[in-house]
């Protein structure tokens, strides 16, 4: 889980209850106003978002007891399911965009969404989404941010720029995301990160042949809003919960498990995926 901090499978006494406890080394954190944070986390009550239950602290560590969520990662459950469709990635996608409502509307902006942040909350076929990992999450009483965070790949246009952003970095990331869904590779891949950098600050995406001749109109529109460079021109999550291909009947309900597989293993390799390259991660 990184240098700074470990996480256990931990059992209530008193209630048999399991949690997770995730233990953060203090002198790692010494400048983050993560007590401010925490105070703001133990708020937070959404059916989507993995919730803070209890925060402890020693002299050397933090410690907060987690909602456990035991369903896995995102894609490990789709390559598990094969069968896959537009409709199931429009399900995942209003999910996190409920969460992310929720959060926005509580003046909270995680500037770190991804699919290795958002979790299955059990085993079941039909079990929710969580969103998870507010390691990078802020508080925005005034709506403008400047400190660049997140991870390469799904980070908005003008936090790259450095220019102060708001909420729509959010917005951006689901866009990035629900792109990945539907085809199984990121929108942005350059092997230099300056490269990389440099096209997602031109919004540089297509939607390339033969992998997205199967994937609906609809779905396409929804990204587009999503992905818009302007962040004043880019959907808000009320703008996207009411888009059609989120909302309405027109996402596709073709397979599309087959192809989506082949691009997600040869474009998030379990080592890829999982690698946590943060560009500035101080808060």
């Amino acid at each position: 889980i990184g240098s700074f901090s470990e996480v256990f499978m931990v059992r209530e006494k008193k209630t048999g209850n399991l949690y997770a406890l995730k233990c953060l080394k203090k002198k790692f954190l010494a400048n983050s106003n993560l007590e401010n944070e925490i105070n703001v986390l133990r708020k937070i009550k959404h059916e989507n978002v993995v919730s803070l239950e209890d925060f402890y602290e020693s002299r050397t560590h933090y410690y907060l007891v987690m909602e456990l969520v035991s369903g896995g990662e995102l894609f490990d459950r789709i390559l598990e399911k094969g069968m896959y469709t537009e409709k199931d990635a429009s399900l995942v996608v209003r999910q996190v965009l409920e969460a992310v409502s929720y959060l926005h509307d509580n003046n909270i902006v995680h500037r770190d969404l991804k699919p290795e942040n958002l979790l299955y909350h059990n085993m079941d076929a039909n079990s929710k989404i969580m969103i998870s990992d507010f390691g990078l999450s802020k508080m925005s009483e005034h709506g403008v941010m400047f400190t660049a965070c997140g991870t390469p790949g799904y980070v908005a246009p003008e936090v790259l720029a450095q220019k102060p952003y708001s909420k729509a970095v959010d917005c951006w990331s689901v866009g990035v995301i629900s792109y990945i869904l539907l085809c199984g590779y990121p929108p942005f891949f350059e092997e230099n990160e300056k490269s990389l950098y440099a096209k997602i600050m031109r919004a540089d995406y297509s939607f390339h042949k033969p992998f997205w001749d199967d994937i609906s109109e609809s779905a396409k529109d929804f990204i587009r809003n999503m992905m818009e460079k302007n962040p004043k021109n880019r959907f808000t999550t009320e703008q996207a919960l009411r888009h059609p291909w989120i909302y309405g009947d027109t996402a596709s309900d073709q397979d599309i498990y087959q192809s989506f597989c082949e691009q997600v293993q040869r474009n998030f390799a379990k080592s890829k995926w999982r690698v946590r390259r943060p560009m500035i991660t101080k808060l």
